[in-house]
């Protein structure tokens, strides 16, 4: 498989790219955190464009269960059916549906497999998962069949680190935390996402937005997408670089809490009374 390289939409660090490159190698699942907005979901999508492969999204939610990321039979609509005579409910078949692991094991080509924010599921959650992912295969007893993934596919799982992943998944993933990007690194993403703002104005906007994130009242730090947002605030707005040397313009879409907002306001008027 080609090694990943980002892609003209997301600029992968060095490390970023090297760690694709083993999870692939060794065809084990890649297990991403880092702070909101420093691109773990949109990292899947990055690494089915740049190598041409089909990405089945799983998104978890706090009643997920493991089986629905491989089938789910589907009783209320036999049943319906069995009461309304609208099918053949005879034909267990037409009532399983695939979920996003499901059908990549079932699928005749590789496939990218995001399992998005696995931790927002109950802690046996992931613990649930290890037998399919070891053997990559699963029964469906219902109709008897078992699934076998003919091209083992790729697997990228997502983790905000609200709660701890049991070590028995941990030792099964190669794991990578993606640090939020430094100055230099955030202008080259912030130029693929505004290619004509004025970079003096993007300079000024970098130092306002890094202060704002070192200062210890703010609960919640501003992200990457918070500020390619006030980024496109700013130059809508017209606001030019002397005006963002005396103000923060817009603060309402860098800072997401009422209680950031009041914080931020309070500490400067403490300082400008002195």
């Amino acid at each position: 498989m080609s090694a990943f390289k980002g892609t003209k939409n997301y600029i992968a660090s060095p490390e970023l790219q090297e760690i694709v490159s083993v999870a692939f190698d060794l065809e084990k699942p890649l297990l991403i955190r880092g702070e909101p907005g420093t691109g773990k979901t949109v990292l899947a999508r990055a690494v089915a464009e740049s190598l041409s492969l089909p990405l089945l999204t799983w998104h978890v939610k706090s009643s997920s269960k493991a089986q629905d990321g491989l089938y789910v039979y589907d009783t209320v609509q036999r049943l319906n059916d069995s009461r309304f005579g609208t099918g053949d409910v005879q034909d267990i078949k037409k009532y399983i549906k695939l979920g996003p692991l499901g059908q990549a094991f079932a699928s005749p080509t590789r496939s990218i497999v995001l399992i998005d924010e696995i931790d927002k599921a109950d802690i046996e959650f992931p613990n649930d998962l290890l037998h399919e992912l070891d053997a990559m295969s699963f029964a469906i007893p219902e109709t008897g069949e078992t699934i076998t993934a003919r091209q083992r596919p790729v697997i990228i799982i997502t983790s905000n680190a609200e709660k701890e992943l049991p070590d028995a998944f941990l030792r099964r993933c190669i794991f990578h935390y993606i640090s939020f990007p430094e100055a230099d690194e955030m202008k080259n993403i912030l130029k693929v996402h505004h290619p004509l703002v004025d970079q003096k104005l993007v300079s000024q906007a970098l130092l306002r937005f890094y202060w704002l994130r070192e200062q210890s009242e703010i609960r919640k730090k501003p992200s990457t997408s918070e500020l390619v947002d006030w980024i496109g605030a700013l130059v809508r707005g017209g606001i030019d670089v002397k005006q963002l040397e005396k103000e923060v313009p817009f603060l309402g879409v860098l800072l997401k809490k009422e209680s950031d907002i009041q914080a931020l306001k309070s500490g400067a008027r403490k300082t400008s009374r002195y």
